[in-house]
Order: C-alpha cells, then structure tokens, then sequence
C-alpha cells in the first residue's frame, strides 16, 4: 500500500496533534517526575461533604480517584487533615447547615474510606468537629471517631500499626496512633498522629514513642488538625474553653522542637469562603537537632460555596518523595474539576503557595 505525500502529511499532523493533546492532559493529571517517586494523597477537612447527602458523591469520586491512580502515582499513604464529620452527635439537622444527623455524617465518612480498605492505608486525624460540638468546649470531651475507624477497619493500617494511646474519653483509639512503613529506597518512616488539641499526656506520649530508640533513624511525619493559619503562623490559642489543649504553638514548642526526627508537620482546619489563600500555609524551622522541620497547612472546606456549598471543590494536594529521598514536590489537583473537558483546565492550582517543592534534609 502507498501513501501520497499529502496522506503521510496528514497522518503527521494527526500524530503531533494527539501528542500535544497527550502531552497537554499530562500537565492536568500529576505525574510523577521520576519513575522510582512514590506519593502521599492528603485529603483535606472532608466535613462539608458528609453533612450534606447532595456532596457525597464528590468525596466516592476523590476517593475513586486516588485508587485508580495508585499504580499510577505509586501512592503509598492516604493523610486526612481531620474534621471528618460537621456534628458529632446532632439527631435534628435542620436541613440548611446541615441535611444528616451525626450518626449519618459517621457513616458517610467511614463508608468512603472504605473504598481504600484493603487498597490504600490511611491516617485519619480528628478535629474540633469531630467532637461533641455546641459542648464541645466543656469536659468530658467524647467522640464517635474508634466507633466508626476502630483498627481492624483497614488490614492494611493494622498491620502497620506500630503505636497507640488513650483518647479523652479513655478508650485506646487510632486518633493518637503512630503507622510504621518502610520506603521502596528502604527508609523507614512514621506516620503519627495526634487528637484535636492534645491533652499534655498525648504529646509527652508522642515525644516518648519518637524518641525510642528503635524510632531514631526515621522520618516522622506528624498528623494534626489545627496547627498553622494562612500568614504561616503557629496557632497560639483558640476560642475553645479546653483546659489542658495545645494549638500550634504549644505542640512545636512541647513535641516538635524537641523531637530529632520529626521532619514534616501536616493540619487543616482553617478556610475561607472561595479564597484558595486562606486554605493553606507553610513554613520552616529548626529543631532542637539542627534539623529542618517543614509544616503545611492544607485545606479546601470553603472552597465551591463556602461551609453550604460543594463541600470544596474536590481538591486534594499530592506530595511526590523523589527516590533520593529527601526531595518532596507538592501539586494541587482536583478530580472533580478534571472529569469534564469543559472545567479541566481548572483542576491544577500552580500559585506558589499551591505547587512547590521542598527537601527532608
């Protein structure tokens, strides 16, 4: 068979086109840079969309999204910023903050991390909300958080789980837990994380656990809910009458600084009305070692309509470990916008504070 110029032309020109085109979706869907990269999924503050039944399937897509692309991205762990529910405990929903009681907004929550279940481990921090809100700011301060993510859940979580303690009600929960992994480069790794506002006998339980000596050569990465605000400030206080409750602040001061191995911090919790800018933060400083600490506030709630809209916009952020292990480059993405031709151009967030990279050094 013998083609004319003007055919092999064409079948050029068809080629380039479906290149570009590939080559275009690359830059909307991450990849990673490197082929030996493995990555981090970090699901921020998932409140807004349990408590409404209208925005649960964006979180079934969010969460169908990192398992189809766990091969693809070599995702090896799932980090839940916290606030998984809007109301702990509420029966009677009035229909406009909210449309599903608390006991609901705990199901819709454990009914989507369901879909990592045997696929995916994941640490889920609690926050302010995931706690007896409205009298919250008194004792005792209880939670249906190890009903719902009690540790045989996730197999996968079970058998990496390493640490655990007490939560304030007393009850062993994965809310103060610490997941042992070891990276394909063989660098061990300690996912931690610790309850909303932690008591004085958490952190001294977290400092003791990073400090043993079987811990000493691994990278702690710390789990929390309210830790930075936007100006990449340490949270000092909060409007919470909680004795015995450590923000930011107190938790650098009495866990981080003082810990050797604790080299990235990771919370949620803050937000503003469709302001990308006030969903996020970072910032770096040494500890007590030496040693570089960086700590990322990652969070979309507000984002899609504010605390009555979408529930935020189905953003996630991907953390992408280099295999010289020390590497880390951040994107920002988002599943929902990219599953129409129409509004995939606005699935990445590339600002600076949005897509960046650091190094574990």
């Amino acid at each position: 068979m013998h083609f004319g110029k003007r055919t092999f032309l064409y079948a050029c020109l068809l080629l380039c086109a479906f290149r570009a085109a590939a080559q275009e979706k690359d830059t909307i869907q991450p990849a990673l840079s490197d082929p030996g990269s493995w990555s981090v999924v970090v699901l921020p503050d998932p409140q807004n969309y349990v408590k409404f039944k209208r925005n649960q399937p964006l979180l079934d897509m969010m969460m169908n999204w990192i398992v189809a692309s766990q091969q693809r991205l070599q995702v090896k762990m799932v980090l839940c910023t916290g606030d998984l529910v809007e109301h702990n405990d509420i029966v009677n929903p009035d229909g406009k903050k909210m449309d599903q009681t608390g006991r609901q907004q705990w199901e819709n929550i454990a009914a989507a991390f369901s879909r990592l279940d045997g696929r995916l481990p994941y640490v889920a921090a609690s926050g302010n909300h995931d706690y007896n809100i409205f009298s919250y700011s008194h004792w005792p301060k209880y939670t249906s958080y190890p009903d719902h993510f009690p540790t045989e859940k996730n197999y996968l979580n079970q058998a990496m789980l390493r640490e655990v303690t007490k939560n304030p009600e007393g009850r062993l929960s994965l809310e103060n837990s610490c997941l042992e992994w070891t990276s394909p480069q063989g660098k061990p790794y300690l996912f931690m994380t610790i309850e909303f506002a932690p008591r004085d006998t958490v952190l001294q339980w977290a400092k003791g656990v990073v400090a043993q000596e079987k811990y000493k050569n691994h990278t702690v990465i710390l789990l929390t809910h309210a830790y930075l605000n936007y100006k990449n400030e340490r949270i000092v206080s909060a409007k919470y009458d909680l004795q015995d409750a450590h923000y930011g602040q107190g938790i650098w001061e009495k866990l981080v600084k003082p810990s050797a191995n604790i080299r990235l911090v990771i919370s949620g919790h803050i937000g503003e009305k469709n302001n990308a800018r006030r969903h996020v933060g970072f910032r770096t400083d040494k500890n007590d070692a030496g040693k570089t600490v960086h700590q990322m506030v990652f969070n979309a709630q507000a984002m899609g309509g504010g605390h009555y809209g979408n529930g935020g916009d189905g953003w996630l952020r991907v953390l992408e470990f280099l295999p010289d292990g020390k590497t880390v480059k951040v994107k920002t993405f988002s599943p929902f916008f990219a599953a129409s031709p129409s509004t995939e151009h606005l699935a990445r967030r590339r600002e600076s504070f949005d897509e960046f990279t650091f190094e574990l050094n």
